[in-house]
């Protein structure tokens, strides 16, 4: 397993990955978002954040989108958390 991937694990705090676990988007919907995001970007047209591009969709309202929000954060708080302890201990 890769650096990368141990480090975000069970705690990833991207906005898709949460948002497919918790039941608001199924895996086709975050591709085709995906999609659209690059697309947007390859073709210079204005970045737009996955969350906007589901309730532009109709597939996410606007309170899925903040719970997806509030666990990315919290996820980012613990591990900042973790990261500091260790760094603590370390010394």
């Amino acid at each position: 397993m890769s650096q990368g991937r141990k480090q975000t694990g069970p705690l990833c705090s991207r906005f898709g990955t949460i948002a497919v676990e918790l039941g608001y988007l199924n895996i086709g919907q975050l591709k085709q978002a995906l999609d659209e995001q690059v697309d947007d970007d390859l073709n210079a047209r204005p970045h737009r954040v996955l969350g906007a591009i589901c309730f532009a969709h109709g597939w996410m309202e606007p309170e899925q989108i903040d719970w997806v929000l509030n666990r990315m954060f919290k996820a980012r708080v613990q591990r900042s958390r973790r990261t500091a302890t260790e760094e603590q201990e370390a010394i």
